[in-house]
């Protein structure tokens, strides 16, 4: 508000100047007019000062407003997205977390029912099954002794094909045992590939929406640029054509050629009254 009133006084000074000097042309008073003329290309060189510090002052102000509107837009951006990528690496870890759990669960069931189970009844040998008939016909006929022998090969024989068909049940059970946590790690590392994936996506995400924003500041900047160029051509061209103007009113009244006033009548010599010797 002060600049505006003070650049109002400024030009109404210059038009009273102007005046002044007019009026002294007319009336003859030259050198008046000259003190005035001085005074008015002083008065226009100072405001050409001013309106070209007022126009760089501006001008730093709006490249200033356009960097910290993008820093304020690039601190809420990194803010959102920081936040949204927190959240995504929370859920993953639910994610991983709850199925850890339920394999843990099933694994807990598993093992409930293998003891739970109950033992399966070995299918003798023909072999084991042909002896115990020799043991009963022998202690049958009286044979006792003989048939005891034949007991203790027959208790043998069963006790290993007992023990064998542990083994290959126990064998069974920790083949079963291993594709279950086979499956377990294979859903594991899907549900690990799926998250690295999502948080690829998300990173890409992340880089083009930076990629935009920073297009927008580029834009944004390189038109308020091309805005103050023009401006200060503007400027200086206004500048340049009064200054044009006042060399071409100052060239007009020296016009003359030397040894003719301003009226083009020829000037008297200096030697007019001498005689030549």
């Amino acid at each position: 508000m002060e600049d505006e009133e003070g650049a109002q006084a400024v030009a109404e000074f210059v038009q009273i100047l102007e005046e002044h000097k007019k009026a002294c042309v007319r009336d003859g008073k030259y050198i008046e007019a000259d003190i005035a003329k001085k005074r008015l290309d002083e008065l226009r060189q100072h405001e050409d000062n001013r309106k070209a510090e007022g126009l760089r002052s501006r001008q730093i102000a709006q490249r200033l407003g356009v960097e910290e509107a993008h820093m304020l837009e690039f601190q809420q951006f990194n803010s959102m997205w920081d936040h949204k990528m927190k959240e995504y690496e929370q859920r993953a870890g639910e994610l991983l977390e709850a199925m850890r759990q339920r394999h843990v669960l099933y694994l807990r069931e598993f093992h409930k029912m293998k003891e739970e189970k109950p033992e399966l009844k070995p299918k003798h040998s023909r072999d084991m099954l042909d002896l115990r008939r020799i043991e009963v016909s022998l202690a049958k006929q009286g044979d006792y002794a003989e048939a005891q022998k034949v007991k203790v090969r027959a208790d043998a024989l069963e006790a290993q094909e007992i023990e064998r068909t542990r083994q290959e049940r126990e064998q069974q059970t920790l083949a079963t045992e291993g594709k279950l946590l086979h499956r377990q790690e294979q859903e594991l590392k899907a549900l690990r590939q799926r998250i690295q994936t999502g948080a690829e996506e998300q990173r890409q995400a992340r880089q083009q929406d930076l990629e935009r924003l920073l297009q927008r500041y580029h834009n944004v900047k390189s038109e308020l640029e091309s805005q103050q160029n023009a401006e200060r051509v503007r400027q200086q061209k206004g500048m340049s054509k009064y200054s044009a103007t006042g060399m071409s009113a100052r060239g007009s009244r020296s016009a003359a050629p030397s040894g003719r006033p301003a009226s083009g009548k020829p000037m008297a010599s200096s030697t007019a009254g001498r005689q030549r010797p």
